[in-house]
């Protein structure tokens, strides 16, 4: 009734057991790495932790489905200013969410190319996929 397993010698069992333990720290390892990438990114390139800044001019686009909305930030004194602009869907119940982010700007030249293409100081985006953060370029 009972199958029959082929017996192990000790020095299988070793190698076996060895095998467990790598594989164990390599996953524990993985998992570790992962969530520190993840943190640093959260902590420094993500643009939903950008601070608010102060409000500065907004621009409806040619169809009035979005706004654009210009904020600069004060970083302190060893630190530039910079401008953060955050999309508003006007006609949609999504949230608003920072489309651009670009140090030493302390004013926004804001100019709508159609419904879907927006130009901030020099830098063109199609929204609302788009997103220009100078930390990664």
């Amino acid at each position: 009734m009972f199958l029959k397993q082929k017996n192990m010698t000790s020095e299988d069992e070793k190698k076996s057991r060895y095998k467990g333990i790598i594989k164990g720290f390599s996953i524990v390892g993985l998992l570790v790495i992962a969530f520190l990438g993840y943190g640093v990114y959260w902590a420094f390139y993500d643009m939903n932790r950008l601070p608010t800044g102060v409000y500065l001019t907004e621009v409806k686009s040619p169809d009035g489905k979005y706004t654009l909305k210009a904020y600069v930030t004060n970083g302190g004194a060893t630190t530039s200013y910079s401008l953060r602009g955050e999309l508003v869907f006007n006609k949609e119940e999504n949230k608003s969410k920072n489309i651009y982010w670009n140090y030493r700007e302390n004013s926004a030249n804001i100019t709508w190319r159609d419904n879907d293409i927006v130009v901030i100081n020099g830098h063109t985006l199609e929204v609302p996929s788009g997103k220009y953060d100078f930390r990664h370029q």
